[in-house]
């Protein structure tokens, strides 16, 4: 009889583990369906891309544009300035507030406004006519940014040099940092009475502002709740790390460009930027960065030129590996 007892505890002891492990997989299974995925963390940031990842306006119209980014899941889109669209000294108040009242519509908010009008007109150029009309052109950006309801102005505050210009003269270190700082107290006021920040955007192949320490003085130096950064991950990737600035730029970034980048690579122009995870960049470092300085803001994926063809695809690819990213989509 005893064998058999014994037989007959250790099935029941069987039974009893089984069954309780059972009951603690169904329970474990309950709480799956009701929260993330394990290994996943869902980050606070708002998915936002740039005018220049679409083919406008050679194929689509800004609504399109509006159309398919919020179609693909974009929380915001960052339009550009430029000399020649309707985003330009040729559209006024009422346009822009139209294009604000369509950006509603469509139900995506303009993230940001940016140009690329700070490099044939750059504040520290040693062409007074290229200073006055940089000044300008900046102060225009300003209002227009008010006019479309957006609180981000990307600015450029200057360069030494510019090796895509052969024609510019390069502008010594000390003048450059003297120019730039007149420039942005000119600019101050205004933005400061329409509420729109001027963000200071970190540029390596500018050669100002080379470094986060060098970049906070800059900020802090004109004591304006409306002097901020636009923060770049891209443009510093060739020799730094973005998730070694983001500590030390802290609640002075206001807004955010994500370019991807490849230290595999030895082109060093626009054409080195990449679609997006496409790069050797530690995005889950950068990310965690952000989230430890309590960044909450638009992550705008900046691209310069529309896939040539089937260029929804980018815009659909940018959006996924965002979800991705932020912890909103696995699998």
């Amino acid at each position: 009889m005893k064998p058999n007892n014994a037989l007959k505890r250790r099935e029941l002891l069987a039974y009893a583990a089984f069954g309780s492990a059972a009951i603690a997989a169904t329970g474990n299974r309950s709480a799956a369906e009701e929260s993330p995925p394990v290994g996943t963390h869902q980050y606070k940031m708002k998915k936002s891309i740039n005018l220049w990842a679409f083919p406008y306006p050679e194929k689509m119209s800004l609504r399109q544009c509006m159309e398919l980014a919020k179609k693909a899941g974009f929380d915001g889109i960052e339009l550009n300035y430029d000399l020649d669209s309707e985003l330009s000294p040729n559209s006024g108040t009422k346009e822009f507030e139209e294009i604000r009242s369509m950006a509603d519509q469509i139900g995506i908010e303009i993230s940001g406004l940016c140009s690329f009008l700070f490099w044939p007109y750059p504040l520290t150029s040693n062409d007074p006519a290229e200073r006055a009309m940089g000044l300008e052109l900046a102060g225009k950006m300003t209002q227009a940014a008010h006019d479309l309801g957006t609180e981000n102005l990307l600015v450029v505050p200057g360069a030494v040099h510019m090796p895509w210009r052969e024609d510019h003269d390069p502008t010594p270190n000390d003048i450059c940092l003297a120019r730039a700082k007149e420039s942005i107290k000119r600019l101050i006021p205004n933005a400061e009475k329409l509420q729109v920040h001027l963000n200071m955007e970190n540029i390596f192949f500018n050669g100002f502002l080379m470094s986060p320490m060098e970049m906070v003085d800059f900020v802090d130096g004109f004591d304006s709740p409306y002097v901020h950064v636009h923060f770049d991950t891209g443009n510093i990737m060739e020799y730094q790390f973005p998730e070694h600035w983001i500590p030390i730029l802290g609640d002075r970034i206001k807004n955010v460009h994500l370019k991807e980048y490849t230290k595999k690579g030895s082109d060093h122009s626009l054409e080195t930027f990449r679609p997006l995870l496409d790069g050797t960049t530690n995005w889950p470092a950068v990310l965690d960065a952000f989230e430890k300085i309590g960044y909450e803001g638009f992550l705008t994926f900046e691209y310069f030129h529309a896939y040539q063809h089937f260029p929804e695809a980018l815009i659909y690819q940018t959006a996924d590996s965002l979800d991705r990213m932020l912890g909103l989509k696995v699998g």
